[in-house]
Order: C-alpha cells, then structure tokens, then sequence
C-alpha cells in the first residue's frame, strides 16, 4: 500500500465557469491556469504521482509547454493512471477536499464524484467529494481563488 497527498490553487479571473473533478461547474469566475485549471484533478494527480514516487504534475506537464495550453485535466488523470498501471498500481481510493466560497459544490458532488471514480476506473464509492470554506479567511475567504486536497491509496494490482 501506499499513500500520497495533492493540493492545487488557482486565483479567479475571467470566465464564467470553473472545472471541477472534469466538469464544468458554472461559475461567475473563471481561474487562471494554462490548463482548464481543474484544482481537483491537479490535486487528484500530484496524490497519484506522490503515492508512486513519482513526482509532481508539474515535472510531467509542464506550464510552460504550449501542448498543455488550454488542455483538459483529464488527459493528465489519464496519463498518470497509466504511469501507474507499468508500475503494478491501482487507486485503492481517493478522498478529495475543494477548498472555497464559491462555487458550492453540494448540487455537484455526486456528478463529480461519478466522473472522478470513472477517471480513476473505480466504483463510486471508492471515491469521496467534499467541500469546505475557509471563514472568510485568507485569499480563499476572500473568494480571490479556489484550492483542492486529495488524498488517494494506492494498492499493489499485481
């Protein structure tokens, strides 16, 4: 077995929407990012990289490459599972945290739960979406930007 941790932040800017655990959540902000900016499958991702001692998503793609400009967080799920999948790993489960006033991830959970757990090629229930604010506190209480944690197991598929 082993464990690994993830966090991403991203700092609003324009937009009317931001992607969360691969789906669009509407949103009067959008993030600043090179990527779709999803703050839960970054997370989701580093957890991944971490568990396998593998690094961190910003040494396998890279923000200043013009291939990831624009490029959909889950092509990055998608490539780290199967980094994963040469090293006889498999998500045993993943526990995810957004961090945030807005937007309020409750209408969500469920959708984002489901296509995380279809990402990661596990039943839905292997996979846990919640949500918190910070108080009002900081950056995050400010609503300047948005912030996710993921913690996954990794178990041998051998």
């Amino acid at each position: 077995m082993r464990i690994g941790s993830g966090i991403d932040v991203h700092a609003f800017g324009p937009g009317a929407f931001v992607m969360l655990g691969g789906v669009r959540i509407p949103h009067s902000r959008g993030v600043i990012a090179h990527s779709d900016g999803d703050v839960v499958l970054h997370a989701l991702c580093d957890a991944l990289l971490g568990a396998a001692g593998l690094g961190d998503i910003g040494q396998h793609f890279k923000d200043t490459d013009p291939q990831w400009k624009g490029a959909d967080s889950k092509q990055f799920v998608r490539h780290v599972l199967n980094m994963l999948r040469t090293r006889h790993l498999r998500v045993g489960n993943a526990d995810v945290t957004v961090l945030a006033e807005a937007p309020k991830v409750g209408p969500h959970r469920d959708e984002i739960r489901r296509q995380i757990a279809q990402l990661l090629e596990v039943s839905d229930e292997l996979v846990n979406v919640k949500a918190t604010t910070t108080e009002r506190l900081g950056f995050l209480g400010r609503a300047e930007g948005i912030a996710a944690q993921a913690v996954v197991l990794l178990l041998d598929a051998s």
